[in-house]
């Protein structure tokens, strides 16, 4: 088991937006939380990668206990994130956003930069090339020298995703990756989930649309109201009548 919780709860004064949920993370699977709007799947998230603390509860990674420690810690441990309000640099090139996303493995530090030392200098040059790299896996290589804010709306999703590559995680939380783009588009946000499965790495994916939620999971956790409603695969989830009465309502209230 790569990641797991134990009863996580995250309180917001008398609210719980995620109460006492219990998940277990499988290396190299795409895992979905799924759920109504307000069922606290970005809650979690924000707590899977130590943006919020919980209430109570544990957070389990690779066996050992993240609970309570700083994002920076997380993310150090190998857990990388975007989110569903784009979080790039606008005022740098797409090459310039990965290049910082990989700023945890640089040894050097701000004396070493400074002095241009030989040693800085290597390791400047090893980070642009991953990051090049980075960018042709996430198809965005015609746009390595383009600022960000001159690139379209569905490049800058997967440039989001490019930069929290760059720290090598080996889970990657994607809250909302496909808000907002067109069936084009979304097909390659699905094809490059399944890519990043084949390089070894696992997802954990929030998703309005359920077409690519279907089609790209192993795995799915249904929230509802903060609490676990079911988990399964696509086939379990789809028919299951709890599921159905949470996102559309039962008969006697519709």
């Amino acid at each position: 088991m790569l990641l797991r919780t134990e009863e996580l709860s995250k309180a917001f004064g008398g609210v719980a937006a995620v109460d006492a949920v219990s998940i277990g993370i499988e290396a190299g699977a795409v895992h979905a939380l799924i759920g109504p709007n307000g069922a606290g799947k970005t809650t979690l998230l924000n707590l899977l990668c130590g943006i919020y603390r919980p209430t109570r509860g544990r957070i389990l990674f690779e066996g050992r206990d993240l609970t309570g420690r700083a994002t920076h810690e997380f993310a150090a441990a190998g857990i990388g994130r975007t989110f569903q309000n784009l979080q790039v640099f606008f005022n740098m090139t797409a090459l310039e956003n990965v290049m910082v996303g990989r700023h945890l493995l640089e040894p050097c530090g701000l004396a070493a930069a400074a002095l241009r030392l030989p040693a800085r200098v290597r390791e400047e040059r090893v980070c642009r090339a991953e990051a090049e790299s980075l960018l042709d896996f996430v198809g965005l290589a015609s746009w390595r020298d383009t600022p960000a804010d001159a690139m379209p709306y569905g490049a800058l999703k997967r440039l989001e995703i490019a930069r929290a590559l760059g720290a090598k995680p080996r889970l990657l939380l994607l809250d909302e990756p496909a808000a907002g783009l067109n069936q084009s588009e979304t097909r390659s946000i699905n094809a490059l989930i399944e890519r990043l499965t084949g390089a070894g790495v696992t997802v954990v994916l929030v998703e309005h649309n359920m077409r690519l939620v279907m089609g790209v999971s192993d795995h799915i956790v249904v929230l509802d109201y903060g609490r676990k409603l079911c988990e399964g695969t696509a086939g379990e989830v789809r028919n299951d009548p709890r599921v159905i009465e949470a996102y559309l309502g039962s008969a006697e209230t519709a």
